[in-house]
């Protein structure tokens, strides 16, 4: 117990360090503003927020989002890769989207600890606004099939509805948010989970930006999840991303901490010009 503490509360002062930097660099780098590559498009990821992008992934590309991630959850320690996340930009307001298997290992199930390989899902994400109103929003709906280890899969097709939406609210800050419906099969029957997030994403420079989230689940059966969130993400290149992100519960019901970085990048698939004259 004396372990779990000092590593929350070191989370807590890491929390509280991110936030002042935050607030703090506004005056450092009000310059900045993201890269502009010609017509390039600059990748854009889910990862590594709860909250999804509220845009698609552009036309014609491949958008590749990989990473690991460390969870602390009732003094057990368990690991989880590569969480794929591929998605093609089908048109400029249409992206269809795959989750590979991710490999759990010592994951809590709920009834107990197991490892394996996780079960797979597919999807499509539809831009419902566009951000030349002020304002962001898609539509996402995905499925996952039964595909992974005995103990890691959830036996069934489930299903899964989320709306990301973005808001820029001055030069340099951006409001973001989710709502997202979940449908797991637990045991011989589903669980019907709603989960609200909400986090500020600051601008550092334009290669790096910075975030600071709240995620919460309220299934009907168990108790409410509740996460503080925080992380940050820097471009190599237009094509190439590198993150890191740490959390923390804030219910019992919720992990008691994890940790992650990931990798992400995008090549172009289908040029813009063929395809338009198709």
């Amino acid at each position: 117990m004396l372990i779990l503490a000092t590593w929350r509360n070191q989370l807590v002062i890491a929390s509280l360090l991110l936030t002042w930097s935050l607030l703090g660099t506004a005056s450092l780098y009000g310059q900045d503003q993201p890269d502009t590559a010609g017509t390039q498009p600059v990748i854009t990821t889910d990862r590594p927020a709860v909250t999804d992008a509220s845009t698609v992934a552009p036309s014609g590309y491949f958008v590749f989002e990989n990473g690991f991630t460390e969870t602390g959850n009732q003094r057990q320690r368990s690991f989880d890769f590569p969480e794929t996340l591929v998605r093609f930009g089908l048109t400029a307001k249409t992206e269809l989207r795959f989750t590979a298997p991710d490999y759990f290992n010592n994951f809590n199930t709920g009834s107990g600890f197991g490892s394996g390989w996780g079960d797979l899902g597919m999807g499509v994400k539809q831009q419902l606004v566009a951000r030349p109103a002020g304002f962001d929003a898609s539509f996402i709906a995905m499925l996952s099939f039964p595909t992974g280890a005995n103990a890691i899969s959830s036996h069934g097709y489930d299903p899964q509805l989320l709306l990301p939406w973005s808001h820029p609210i001055s030069k340099n800050w951006t409001a973001a948010g989710m709502f997202a419906l979940f449908w797991p099969t637990q045991g011989a029957s589903r669980n019907l989970t709603g989960q609200p997030s909400f986090l500020l994403d600051r601008q550092l420079t334009s290669r790096c930006d910075a975030f600071i989230e709240y995620a919460g689940d309220f299934p009907q059966r168990g108790g409410p999840q509740h996460l503080l969130h925080l992380g940050t993400s820097y471009k190599l290149t237009p094509n190439q991303q590198l993150d890191f992100h740490f959390g923390f519960g804030l219910s019992s019901a919720a992990v008691d901490h994890f940790i992650g970085f990931g990798y992400s990048f995008q090549l172009q698939g289908i040029r813009r010009e063929r395809r338009d004259r198709s």
